[in-house]
């Protein structure tokens, strides 16, 4: 008797939502997903914070080119933080891998047109 509550105890514990821990395949991909999104960004980010005149010597000359440059390499530093600091939650990697297949064609498709 004592044998089949620990049983179904133990089943109740194994089947807790946040100890799911998705297969290795999912986990890579969402990895990859992930790391190729914040490199896109970054890129992205980067290229549209440029300064608007031709050199950076002249962004201290007009006060919206420096805000728009110290806000993208806020943004930039932000990405490439994140992209080293990986997520502590096993079911992260599962999130990233279905929100990235949507994502990573969108960011590459705004990276084109921007460009």
């Amino acid at each position: 008797m004592i044998a089949d509550t620990d049983l179904h105890t133990n089943r109740a514990k194994k089947s807790n939502a946040a100890d799911y821990q998705p297969p290795a395949p999912m986990r890579f991909a969402g990895f990859v997903l992930r790391s190729l999104f914040l490199i896109v960004m970054t890129v992205l980010t980067a290229r549209v914070a440029s300064p608007q005149s031709e050199t950076f010597r002249s962004v201290l000359e007009t006060p919206g080119d420096l805000i728009r440059v110290l806000l993208g390499f806020a943004v930039c530093a932000w990405c490439v933080i994140n992209l080293f600091i990986l997520p502590k939650d096993p079911g992260a990697f599962r999130s990233w891998f279905y929100m990235g297949i949507a994502l990573l064609p969108l960011s590459l498709l705004c990276t084109f047109v921007v460009w």
